[in-house]
């Protein structure tokens, strides 16, 4: 009977790491199938890649330090965006790993939110690429000394090109984060309203962090994710909020009121059991 039990509990836990296993096998297969893909245009693709620094700086090229960059650094190009190509699925696969965990009507989300939450990724990857990196490395190019020939290795550039676009990616994913906050209960709209001055200033951390130390970039990522945030607020009206169960709350949450009758009655039973114990016990000594 004991064993029983104990398979009875640990099953749910296996059947959590079959399915986490599943997806994670699904989800490598289809990155490994973009990758081949994507693998035999790796120069064409880094050439596009590196077409916002060539722009910025005519006349000048990248350069390669390492010995094997100029193969690597096109390989590694080409997981990255076969990651990137495969992003909804990765996506819908992370949705259907968490969907059990969730309500019926909350599993109608799963749906409308990989769709919105991958739009709102590619969003941010091309509002990276297209507005942000001409921006900075104009930046870039004009503050260095006019005796240095600015020329970034290829393995540096593109390390960077895939730490801020991906950061833009994540940061475009703030109406989903915001939706998903309230909907599941962590907090509300009205105290994201109340603490929407720290929300405002703390976008702006996040630019500064994410660019280089110039007023435009920085209101380039700070600006988009404050609107963000104030879509993700808008638009949570149009979700249910999950509610804890009003009765369990409240019971848990009921103090304990000693000076109730039953509870006095059965301290006085439990006294009046004791003492006559206590008699007794001296009449079966004698």
């Amino acid at each position: 009977m004991t064993i029983d039990n104990e398979a009875s509990k640990k099953l749910p836990l296996v059947e959590h790491l079959i399915e986490l296993r599943r997806s994670l096998l699904h989800s490598v297969t289809a990155i490994v199938i973009f990758f081949l893909i994507l693998f035999p245009f790796a120069d064409e693709i880094y050439t596009f890649i590196a077409a916002p620094i060539v722009q910025a700086i005519p006349g000048s090229n990248l350069i390669a330090i390492g010995v094997i960059s100029p193969f690597l650094t096109p390989l590694k190009m080409s997981l990255i965006l076969a990651i990137y190509i495969a992003m909804p699925y990765l996506l819908y696969q992370l949705w259907m790993f968490i969907a059990p965990a969730l309500y019926r009507n909350e599993k109608r989300l799963v749906l409308p939110l990989v769709i919105s939450s991958t739009i709102l990724f590619y969003v941010g990857l091309l509002f990276s690429f297209y507005i942000v990196f001409p921006v900075i490395f104009n930046f870039l190019a004009s503050v260095g000394p006019e005796s240095v020939n600015f020329a970034p290795d290829i393995q540096y550039y593109l390390d960077f090109i895939l730490k801020v676009s991906f950061a833009f990616g994540a940061a475009f994913e703030v109406p989903i984060v915001t939706i998903l906050l309230i909907v599941f209960g962590a907090t509300t709209a009205e105290k994201l309203k109340k603490n929407r001055p720290y929300i405002f200033i703390g976008s702006f951390v996040v630019g500064m962090v994410l660019t280089p130390p110039d007023i435009i970039s920085q209101f380039l990522i700070a600006i988009p994710i404050w609107l963000l945030f104030e879509a993700g607020l808008f638009f949570s009206t149009f979700f249910k909020v999950r509610k804890n169960n009003p009765e369990k709350s409240a019971t848990k949450n009921q103090p304990k009121d000693w000076s109730d009758k039953s509870h006095n009655e059965m301290m006085d039973d439990i006294e009046i059991e004791m003492n006559s114990k206590v008699i007794s016990s001296p009449e079966k000594d004698n």
